[in-house]
């Protein structure tokens, strides 16, 4: 986990005052953004589109891509997030494509455990510093062991300080353990030892002592979602384009199963018309049978 790239001391001040600056605007201060990141991303007005992409052979699928759209005048921006990796990972990736929605870096397709360029870094360490800021994390630090070094720590401590950590502010374990050497809270030695456990193992150590933590939550974190779906705010369009009549019967299923959804799950749903099923009927012989029903 040793990164390849190295930040200077102004491009970590610059990161840090970035994320600083949207955390305060956005509402959150020293308290973890966790789930809310999916309300930050409605207040910025870009669109979650969320799909599972499994890897292919050694190299990872995509983690997230910024993607923007023209609309006549209106800039449209989308989040495309792959759902087939870890929720914490998931997570970790949106606030990644945070960075270069701020930064104002332009469409984008990423891999967060990509650190071989200096703007991968970049965003690795907005994403960290936005999810967890470091003052918040000194302050946790000081305030369970009256000391802001970790250093001589035991390392079964040192693992169930990291769960907490875990379970509180959501951030995938390797981006915990790094984010305790960037505030050199932990000694190197500390840090490669911490870095060589396999934490998504359910018989190891860690994967104990976490589910110990909160079961419920590192359960959640560590699971594999692949969710085919949009941020609720894009449904909400949908739905109120259907009710409004901009968009027909068909066009309005059509675009909710894009998402894994139908007209059914809001309470909608339409009778299939007669000229259909006459169609269907011919089509089988007119041996079906079918008389047709609400919802789809």
């Amino acid at each position: 986990m040793r990164l390849t790239t190295q930040l200077s001391d102004l491009q970590v001040a610059e990161i840090k005052r970035l994320a600083e600056e949207n955390r305060l605007a956005l509402g959150f201060v020293n308290t973890p953004i966790a789930a809310e990141i999916f309300s930050v991303l409605d207040k910025l007005d870009i669109t979650l589109l969320q799909l599972p992409i499994e890897s292919r052979g050694d190299r990872p699928a995509f983690s997230a891509a910024m993607i923007y759209s023209k609309d006549g005048d209106n800039e449209l921006v989308f989040i495309g997030l792959n759902s087939a990796d870890y929720y914490d990972k998931q997570l970790f990736a949106i606030a990644h494509e945070l960075y270069h929605f701020f930064a104002k870096t332009g469409s984008h397709f990423s891999r967060v455990d990509d650190d071989a360029t200096l703007i991968e870094v970049k965003a690795n360490r907005f994403a960290a510093e936005f999810l967890l800021p470091e003052g918040a994390l000194r302050n946790v630090v000081i305030s369970e062991f009256k000391t802001p070094s970790l250093k001589g720590i035991p390392t079964k401590k040192l693992l169930r300080f990291v769960a907490r950590l875990h379970c509180t502010w959501w951030l995938p374990y390797p981006a915990l353990v790094r984010r305790l050497k960037e505030v050199d809270a932990v000694s190197d030695t500390q840090y490669e030892e911490l870095c060589a456990i396999d934490a998504r193992s359910p018989e190891g150590e860690y994967w104990r002592i976490g589910m110990a933590t909160n079961d419920t939550v590192f359960s959640m974190l560590n699971r594999v979602t692949r969710i085919t779906g949009t941020s609720p705010k894009s449904i909400e369009v949908i739905i109120r384009n259907f009710e409004d009549n901009l968009v027909d019967d068909d066009q309005f299923a059509e675009l909710l199963e894009l998402y894994g959804k139908s007209p059914r799950d809001f309470g909608y749903g339409y009778r299939v018309a007669e000229e259909d099923i006459k169609e269907l009927e011919t089509f089988f012989g007119g041996e079906m049978g079918y008389e047709g029903q609400p919802g789809i």
